[in-house]
């Protein structure tokens, strides 16, 4: 295995574990059981991942060609399940704020790394010269998961309501496809997947917001 594949691997997995978190802890507040919570974790995982595959053709998808990503989901849900379990004053009034930021922590780390993921999987399957594809599956890989969260927690989607995310997503894609044609794979993925997180943790703290009616 190359270094640039390690890193790679070493990026999905903080991204699945980051993801799998903000699923874990949405299922837990929605007062789920631990399979509930499990089950939204890995959706929120892999489920950007396993959309993007099937766009690109590549069947089966990853996720169950390679299952240490849904392992490593189901061990950080159960984690999380039971020391929330063991301490459920976390999710008192009192914690809130907290609890809070811990989600948008998880959420933004996941976004810039598997949007930089998505982009650099399309890539490598032969997609290089198609920009708007790049673009599209990279932010799909980045908010799909989030969104199969939401829905099956019958909530409305983040990506809809909240800040800015989905456009946080595809402005990190449109840098690590600029940056991918200048300086190559591995500066691209770590400066697009910094530049999102940025964008999230900037709009979260200044309350950035894209126009509505009200």
């Amino acid at each position: 295995m190359e270094y640039s594949e390690v890193i790679t691997f070493v990026l999905e997995i903080v991204g699945t574990i980051a993801f799998a978190s903000s699923g874990a802890m949405v299922g837990i507040e929605r007062n789920m059981d631990v399979f509930g919570v499990n089950v939204l974790g890995i959706a929120t995982a892999v489920g950007g991942g396993m959309i993007r595959d099937l766009i690109l053709g590549i069947a089966p998808p990853n996720m169950f060609r390679n299952p240490v990503y849904a392992l490593v989901s189901i061990v950080t849900c159960c984690c999380l399940f039971f020391i929330v379990f063991m301490n459920e004053k976390f999710l008192s009034s009192r914690f809130r704020t907290t609890y809070d930021r811990i989600m948008m922590m998880f959420d933004a780390i996941g976004l810039g790394i598997f949007t930089a993921v998505g982009v650099n999987t399309a890539i490598k399957a032969g997609f290089a010269n198609q920009t708007f594809l790049l673009i599209f599956v990279g932010m799909i890989t980045g908010v799909g998961g989030g969104l199969l969260r939401d829905v099956m927690a019958g909530v409305t989607p983040y990506i809809l309501v909240k800040h800015i995310y989905a456009c946080a997503s595809m402005v990190g894609a449109i840098i690590c496809v600029i940056l991918y044609r200048e300086f190559g794979e591995i500066p691209a993925m770590f400066l697009s997947a910094f530049v999102v997180m940025l964008i999230r943790f900037l709009a979260a703290k200044y309350r950035w917001n894209l126009p509505r009616i009200r």
